[in-house]
């Protein structure tokens, strides 16, 4: 079975503020597949976390196609405990604004038969991170041309 390594981030600046996602598709050696980061506007870290982890389901479908996801090993890294221990199912989703982004999260996985969810220190989710940093720099500058 193929190992698929894919670490998420998500934040905001200002909590709640603009908002931005990164996420790294890694091979079980740690090569790179493929790598996003989008601004998202308007949000808290917890949403921003999860929209990270959407984006990152909806990539992987599309790149191996639903097909192959039964023959994938994928393992999402988060430097959210949050977002890890609600995804394994030992925290309740209680923010009214997380519970749909959970529900669609919860939804896309359930094409991923061999998922697991691993809390990560910030030090081990660097690019992720720096991709969230980069896409909120870049919307920035966009904003500020005009």
């Amino acid at each position: 079975m193929e190992k698929i390594i894919i670490n998420t981030d998500g934040g905001s600046r200002g909590n709640p503020g603009e908002g931005g996602v990164g996420v790294v598709i890694s091979d079980a050696k740690g090569r790179i597949i493929k790598t996003y980061g989008e601004p998202i506007g308007f949000c808290t870290n917890n949403e921003a976390e999860y929209q990270a982890l959407i984006l990152a389901l909806k990539k992987v479908k599309a790149l191996f196609g639903k097909t192959k996801l039964p023959s994938l090993d994928i393992e999402i890294r988060s430097d959210s405990e949050l977002l890890v221990k609600q995804m394994n199912g030992q925290y309740k989703v209680l923010d009214e604004k997380i519970q749909p982004l959970f529900l669609q999260a919860w939804n896309l996985k359930i094409d991923f038969p061999h998922i697991a969810f691993i809390a990560v220190p910030r030090e081990h989710n660097e690019m992720a991170n720096r991709l969230v940093n980069e896409a909120l720099d870049n919307a920035k500058s966009a904003q500020t041309l005009f």
